[in-house]
């Protein structure tokens, strides 16, 4: 009898323990703690942080913008004095091509390997007029881009980026 007793009176025990245990994992309200509101000072500098990190990745579009466009028109300047493409020009190409990618990509543009032709305004018939035609795109690109703000989306920019990367891919693979 005593034994029963005692062991009664353990496992009492122990169900109140575990009881206590579960209650002081919650407040009054049931909810967790780790779940909590976060003050209002420390929400505020998140949010302060997000907003300059906007600004900064908006930045650097612009400035991947701006970066292209130049590239662009070195590229089509040495095309027009020496007819052919040199190993920096070469590289020039890649640097451009990755920029495209980057601003296509931070727009929301997908990647697709074929853009269609209605991309450009008319087929590239030859060097120069690719060259002649990246820029100007570059250019277009890196106007359109300024024209948008962090907050918006140009259908525009990306259908640019697209075609850069378009006429890109075309001087690229050809050999001159």
């Amino acid at each position: 009898m005593f034994y029963s007793f005692f062991r009664l009176t353990f496992i009492l025990f122990l169900f109140a323990a575990s009881v206590v245990c579960a209650n002081a994992q919650t407040d009054a309200s049931g909810s967790n703690p780790s779940k909590e509101e976060l003050p209002k000072g420390i929400k505020e500098s998140l949010a302060k942080g997000r907003i300059e990190r906007e600004k900064k990745d908006y930045q650097e579009l612009l400035e991947r913008g701006e970066e292209a466009a130049k590239l662009s028109e070195e590229l089509d300047k040495s095309f027009v004095q020496t007819n052919s493409l040199n190993v920096e020009d070469r590289k020039k190409l890649e640097r451009l091509e990755k920029l495209s990618k980057k601003i296509r990509e931070e727009l929301g543009g997908k990647d697709t390997e074929t853009v269609s032709d209605a991309d450009t305004d008319e087929k590239i018939n030859s060097f120069s007029d690719a060259f002649d035609k990246l820029k100007n795109i570059s250019a277009k690109l890196s106007n359109e881009l300024k024209k948008t703000t962090r907050y918006s989306v140009s259908a525009v920019a990306i259908q640019s980026s697209n075609t850069v990367l378009k006429i890109v891919r075309f001087l690229r693979q050809s050999k001159n």
